[in-house]
């Protein structure tokens, strides 16, 4: 039997039976005669495309999901949820490690449509959907020769990235993310809709840059941008043995580095190198990058690079 008959089924000892996981089909009618863009529920085709995430060890089964367009729906599924009392989640990109988006039985309000960037070059800003991934803000800036410090990966939700900060190959030379939004549209717990900035809702516009979340739902976020022509990237593998001495020597050199110059040190496993066993790694990589024009797109190692 399969959890459609109530049963655990693939769910593994210990799961809860699916239908702790459906919305009954009222609420789900009424939910889909309020809102422009669809809503899955779990028995409806699509549903399992629907719930993966970027991290595929995440395996939750939301009630529903509540695919918004625009910023309407986003108020109507606020509006819908606060007044029956249901759970609620916000997914963005997709692209949260631990799966921050999904929430088992809840409804997720499912920003991933709202996928758009307006880029005004004139006054070198961004206006960029909340559904909205970092690929399609440096696709969309690139044209112009423009960008904002935006992670390191393309895959990566513009909302929850400037949400928790940012930090990105340019920042060091034009600071977090979060330091780059001059503007963003929010629907409100109550499902009202409002504008904020430095000169409205200044306390709300603090919270955003960097808070973390829960201050309400961003459907659309606007940056400042920054002349870019080139960025390069370079990655050093390392032993792990070799990371006290790689992280000394990082925290000498990068203080004294050019702005354009940055570098991060995330240590993983990696795999081992059958052509060279000198050239196998328990896990220290390096990661460098220049921004600039290309003949110097990034530091020019010497004989004071890493041992």
């Amino acid at each position: 039997m399969g959890p459609e008959d109530g049963e655990y089924g693939e769910w593994g000892a210990g799961r809860a039976p699916f239908e702790e996981f459906t919305m009954d089909i009222a609420t789900l009618d009424a939910l889909r005669e309020t809102l422009r863009g669809p809503v899955v529920g779990p028995r409806d085709p699509g549903y399992d495309e629907t719930r993966a995430i970027y991290n595929a060890m995440i395996d939750r089964r939301p009630a529903a999901f509540a695919r918004c367009v625009d910023a309407a729906d986003v108020m109507r599924t606020v509006t819908f949820a606060r007044e029956r009392g249901l759970r609620l989640a916000v997914r963005g990109g997709g692209h949260s490690g631990p799966g921050l988006c999904l929430v088992d039985g809840a409804l997720t309000l499912d920003l991933s449509l709202m996928r758009w960037v307006r880029v005004d070059p004139v006054t070198r800003a961004a206006r960029v959907g909340g559904g909205s991934v970092l690929g399609d803000l440096d696709h969309a800036g690139h044209g112009f020769g423009l960008a904002t410090p935006a992670g390191i990966m393309s895959t990566t939700g513009a909302g929850g990235l400037t949400l928790g900060g940012g930090h990105g190959y340019l920042t060091r030379r034009y600071g977090l993310t979060a330091d780059n939004l001059i503007g963003a549209d929010v629907v409100l717990a109550d499902g009202t809709f409002v504008t904020v900035s430095e000169e409205e809702r200044p306390d709300l516009f603090w919270a955003l840059r960097g808070g973390g979340g829960n201050f309400g739902v961003v459907t659309s976020f606007t940056y400042r941008l920054h002349p870019v022509h080139t960025v390069g990237v370079a990655i050093t593998v390392w032993p792990v043995e070799n990371t006290r001495e790689v992280l000394e020597w990082y925290r000498a050199f990068l203080p004294g580095a050019p702005g354009t110059s940055t570098g991060s040190s995330p240590c993983c496993p990696c795999r081992r190198d059958r052509r060279s066993p000198r050239r196998s790694t328990g896990g220290r990589c390096a990661e460098w990058c220049g921004a600039g024009p290309a003949t110097r797109s990034g530091p020019r190692w010497t004989a004071s690079s890493p041992p």
